[in-house]
Order: structure tokens, then C-alpha cells, then sequence
């Protein structure tokens, strides 16, 4: 006789499971979203829109990070505020929203400059990067950042009803940067036409946006983002536009660059288990049993290290990463001149930076520094900040 044919068997729902919708689609992996992280930058309309998702989708770790806090004018476009929130660090706000809204979700925030507070460390543990982002000269950085350490990002972008989604895999194809104009470049160099860096510029962009564009573009860079963690295809190094004056949708694509300057991929990362409270020194001695000769420290971010005033010839220390120094640190002390930043963009083994620490040195937490003896190279992971 033949085998008896069993009858599959039924399909169970376990509505305590609050992830049970979910799973019914056919490829999806629950655990591999628990295992996921997730680093949103901005905490913005768009980044408000991207946080609820992740929380929903039960996204096991998400950092966040944004340099503003909550006015009266976020209330109308960001979902996860509440008019109790006024005043309050968007980052640490949409944290505590995200709590309430899945406690399966971890959610660590950082009230900072992705520029100047953050590690390469971090884009390197991530899965993938979420940009939530109002201005070029912060997106140019994010791309720069996962390029280096071979991170996925998505980028997105809104104005009025309209908006914008792209998505980027390094080490192929085309980046960010491959697609930026001169127009584009002359816009990022406005904010150094000045001796020093306006910080007050970065929040001074205000694009007028519709909280029904935010809660479109969010949706489908979470969309890209849930794809890349369940290593799913993407359409990686182009950009989809939508019009939504005319509700129209259309696909661009970038154009690889070879000589472009994002696509810098550092190599294997040696760990140290010194932090960024160790002196520049205490990093050569480390670095002396990788490399050989005088070793030098390339400076990601040029460090502003004073400011002189030719007027009355009075100089001030400042030691801080050029893009998080204020206009009002150029003004001289003594007569109100316009002072003269002096900066730097490497240390020298034997020269007199080499007893700063390397926080003093503009090297946030947790970085990947790169140290060089002339000929070789090596970039290595401050593994002392990783908790």
C-alpha cells in the first residue's frame, strides 16, 4: 500500500506573540531582527518616522543621535513627541518614547554631532545606518564613516510634500559623494569661508516639511533597512524621487567614480585597549609593535588647536575638531578682532601635541585612528571605550 498522505498541518496564530503578523510573511526572520542594530542619525520629523519603525519591528539595538532639542515647531511633524517634551534632547525624548512603545527594543542616545561625538567603532558594529539627515556637510560625513568601515546606509530626504529615498553599499557601486555637484561642494565649503566653522549654520536650516512626507520616506528607509538585515537585494547606489504634488514616483541612478574621495575602505582594524583618554604617546608605544620609525596621527577632523589675533597679537588655546567650534571662539578676547585659527590635521611622534590625550585631540570615543611610519599603515580600534 502506499504511504498514507498526511494532511499539512494547520497553520497556528499565537496571538500572544506580539510578533505574529509578522512572522507570516514568508521570509522573515524574526531572530535576525533581534540580533540587528540599528544606528539612526537625526532624531528629527524623518528620524521620528524611522525610530517608531524599528521599535515596532522589534529591532533588538538602536542607537540615536541628534545635537537639537524639541521646540514647539517639531510638535506638528514628529511622532514621537509630546508637548511635555518641549525643551527637552530629541534624542533622549525619542528614546523614552521608544520604550513605551516596545521594551524588546534597546535604545541608546546620544545627545551630540555625529561629526565630532562619534566613533568609527560604532559604524563598524552597526548593520546598517539610517540617515535622518537637513544638511549635505553631515551626509557627506555619514558616507565617508560607512565607506571606511563598509557599512550599508540609507539616506533620506523631504522637503514640503516631496522626498527622496537612497541606499548605498560600500565597497561597490556608487556612493554619496559620487553623485554631489559642484553646487553641492560650494554649499559644504560656505560653511569654512570663514575662518572658523559658524556650529550656529547647522541648526539654522529650517525645510519646510508635511508630516505626511516624513511618515512616506521614513516607512520605505525602514523598508530598505529591514531588506539589508535579512540580506535581501536592494537598489543600491541610486536614488527613488517622489513628487508628491503630482504623486509620481521615478528611479535615478548614480554614476561610479573612481577617483572619488568616500571610497576609502581602511583595512583590517587592529583593537587596543587603550581609550581616547590615553595620550597621543601612549598610542605611538602601542602602535611601535605594529610599524616602525616616527609614527605620525592622521587627524580625521583638522584640529583647531588656537586662535591667534594679528590686531593685538593675543593667542588663545582652544584644542577642539574645527567643525565643533563656534564663531564666537574666533573673537579676540582682548580687542573683538576677528582671531585666526591655527590647525592641525596630524601628530607627530615627537612633537609637542604628543602628550595630549586624544579627546583633547578632537578623537571622539571609541574611534579607529590611523597611524602611519612613513611608508605603512595602520588604523587601530580604541577597544577602551567599547562599553
Amino acid at each position: 500500500m502506499p504511504d498514507e498522505v498526511r494532511a499539512p498541518e494547520p497553520m497556528v496564530i499565537d496571538d500572544s506573540d506580539r510578533y505574529s503578523r509578522l512572522r507570516l510573511i514568508s521570509w522573515w526572520d524574526q531572530e535576525k531582527l533581534k540580533k540587528a542594530k540599528v544606528f539612526v542619525v537625526g532624531a528629527g520629523a524623518l528620524g521620528n518616522e524611522v525610530l517608531k519603525n524599528l521599535a515596532l519591528l522589534g529591532v533588538g539595538q538602536v542607537y540615536v543621535i541628534d545635537l537639537d532639542h524639541i521646540e514647539d515647531s517639531n510638535l506638528t511633524r514628529s511622532v514621537l513627541f509630546r508637548a511635555r517634551d518641549r525643551g527637552k534632547s530629541k534624542a533622549l525624548a525619542a528614546a523614552e518614547a521608544l520604550r513605551d512603545i516596545n521594551p524588546d527594543t534597546n535604545v541608546t542616545p546620544i545627545h551630540g554631532n555625529v561629526i565630532t561625538d562619534i566613533g568609527l567603532g560604532l559604524f563598524r558594529d552597526v548593520d546598517v545606518v539610517i540617515g535622518c539627515l537637513d544638511n549635505r556637510e553631515a551626509r557627506l560625513w555619514v558616507n565617508r564613516c560607512c565607506w571606511k568601515v563598509g557599512r550599508p546606509w540609507v539616506d533620506g530626504g523631504i522637503q514640503e510634500i516631496s522626498g527622496v529615498l537612497k541606499v548605498f553599499q560600500p565597497p561597490d557601486g556608487a556612493c554619496y559623494e559620487c553623485a554631489m555637484t559642484e553646487n553641492d561642494y560650494r554649499l559644504i565649503n560656505l560653511r569654512y569661508s570663514c575662518p572658523l566653522l559658524k556650529r550656529e549654520d547647522l541648526l539654522a536650516g529650517k525645510v519646510p516639511t508635511a508630516p505626511t512626507i516624513a511618515s512616506m520616506i521614513g516607512g520605505l528607509q525602514t523598508q530598505e533597512a529591514l531588506k539589508l538585515i535579512h540580506g535581501m537585494q536592494v537598489n543600491s547606489g541610486e536614488a527613488l524621487i517622489f513628487n508628491g504634488v503630482a504623486n509620481t514616483f521615478y528611479n535615478t541612478k548614480f554614476q561610479h567614480k573612481a577617483d572619488c574621495l568616500s571610497h576609502d575602505t581602511y583595512p583590517e582594524v587592529v583593537e587596543l585597549s587603550l581609550s581616547h583618554e590615553a595620550t597621543a604617546a601612549e598610542l605611538f608605544a602601542q602602535a611601535k609593535k605594529h610599524l616602525d620609525g616616527e609614527l605620525s596621527l592622521h587627524l580625521d577632523r583638522d584640529l583647531v588647536v588656537s586662535v591667534h589675533c594679528t590686531e593685538c597679537d593675543h593667542s588663545r588655546p582652544i584644542m577642539r575638531a574645527q567643525q565643533g567650534v563656534g564663531m564666537k571662539e574666533a573673537r579676540c578676547e582682548k580687542c573683538s578682532g576677528l582671531a585666526k585659527p591655527r590647525l592641525e590635521h596630524e601628530v607627530g611622534q615627537s612633537g609637542p601635541l604628543a602628550i595630549q590625550s586624544l579627546k583633547s585631540l578632537g578623537v571622539p570615543a571609541y574611534d579607529i585612528v590611523r597611524v602611519t611610519d612613513g611608508e605603512r599603515e595602520e588604523c587601530f580600534l580604541l577597544g577602551g571605550d567599547r562599553k
